[in-house]
């Protein structure tokens, strides 16, 4: 008996695929088949097409969706409705009962074609207001679900539910003993994560490492600092560890960390806050993103949940002031993170976007 399939969608950030990493598992025991479409080169294809080899890895041409002016804008356009014309090929070859979709630029094309060819499309929008490439994909979609209650005022009622965040369950077990032997550290020093996102930051990457001579005489710091950004000559510097980035590794390290330093994409907030880690967010600023993570910082930060600086002002004081700033209010904000409601498992979201199938 053919089992019944579903097919994921979403890319070109770790956030837009760190839910789905979450949901997998869960349909795949519910005895579905589960295909993937998403870019050629984008982090979907490394973190899915080659970290989950149960799942089915379709590649698609996509533009990118800018807001700013370049060429490529009169380009991608033409990108897009040849991804349409792909993803249409292989949804009508699997016929899947429903797409669930993550967001990405690679996302549009795809329920674009599913609205041609029929099958019904849910989508997760996990920031306060709504990403360029879910508003391009709302008009094509049966169901969002949003993890903000503000974002229902952003998007059509009829077809809107606000179901909080979803949190990938291993990273609840993670092993601190694990993370400081992987990470050649110690427990006799505090351990600060610094996380610039899966494509690094590099104003966070200069900030802390322009810091190292005084932040490593007390601190000790786990430093994902995005593809191609590793410094060569800090690899053999006691106390400090830099990685392009992270998978399996990722629980162990963070359970080995005491604080937490991060960009503000709304998934890795959620993720820190449901394993306890007190964090300050640095998020991008608005002129080179849409604003969405000042806005997430300034939620997070309004609730007591965490701590923040604009990158713009990150240097205005010795980045050794904000790690003493984080240890001074450890216990005001792991109080308020103990308050905060749980998260949705996997497995109820699951259930939810099945309901919507045909």
């Amino acid at each position: 008996m053919k089992r019944p399939v579903i097919v994921l969608t979403g890319g070109g950030t770790a956030g837009h695929v760190s839910v789905n990493q979450a949901l997998i598992p869960e349909f795949l025991g519910k005895g579905y088949e589960v295909h993937y479409i998403g870019s050629h080169d984008g982090i979907e294809s490394e973190l899915i097409g080659k970290g989950h080899p149960e799942v089915v890895y379709h590649s698609i041409q996509s533009g990118k969706l800018r807001r700013y002016f370049s060429m490529k804008n009169f380009t991608d356009p033409f990108r897009v409705g040849a991804g349409t014309l792909q993803a249409l090929s292989i949804i009508r070859k699997l016929k899947p009962e429903i797409i669930f979709s993550k967001g990405g630029f690679v996302s549009v094309p795809v329920v674009m074609a599913a609205k041609l060819a029929k099958v019904p499309v849910v989508i997760h929008e996990s920031d306060v207001t709504p990403g360029l490439a879910n508003k391009l994909a709302l008009p094509f979609s049966s169901q969002i679900f949003t993890v903000f209650e503000q974002t229902l005022q952003y998007v059509p009622s009829g077809k809107s539910t606000c179901t909080g965040p979803i949190i990938r369950p291993e990273l609840f077990n993670g092993s601190r003993e694990e993370g400081l032997r992987l990470a050649r550290l110690t427990s006799e020093r505090p351990i600060f994560i610094v996380m610039g996102g899966s494509q690094g930051s590099a104003v966070l990457n200069d900030a802390i490492r322009n810091a190292l001579p005084e932040l490593l005489k007390k601190y000790q710091i786990i430093h994902l600092c995005g593809k191609g950004n590793e410094d060569g000559q800090l690899k053999e510097l006691p106390g400090y560890v830099q990685y392009e980035y992270v998978t399996t590794e990722l629980p162990h390290l963070l359970a080995a960390a005491d604080y937490a330093i991060s960009r503000a994409g709304s998934n890795a907030i959620f993720e820190l806050l449901a394993i306890h880690k007190p964090m300050l967010l640095v998020p991008l600023a608005a002129s080179k993103s849409r604003g969405d993570q000042i806005l997430n910082a300034s939620y997070f930060a309004s609730k007591g949940l965490a701590l923040q600086v604009e990158e713009e002002h990150l240097a205005d004081i010795p980045m050794e002031k904000h790690f003493r700033n984080l240890e001074k209010e450890k216990a005001r904000l792991l109080s308020n993170i103990e308050n905060t409601t749980e998260p949705k498992t996997p497995g109820k979201m699951a259930e939810m976007i099945l309901s919507f199938q045909k």
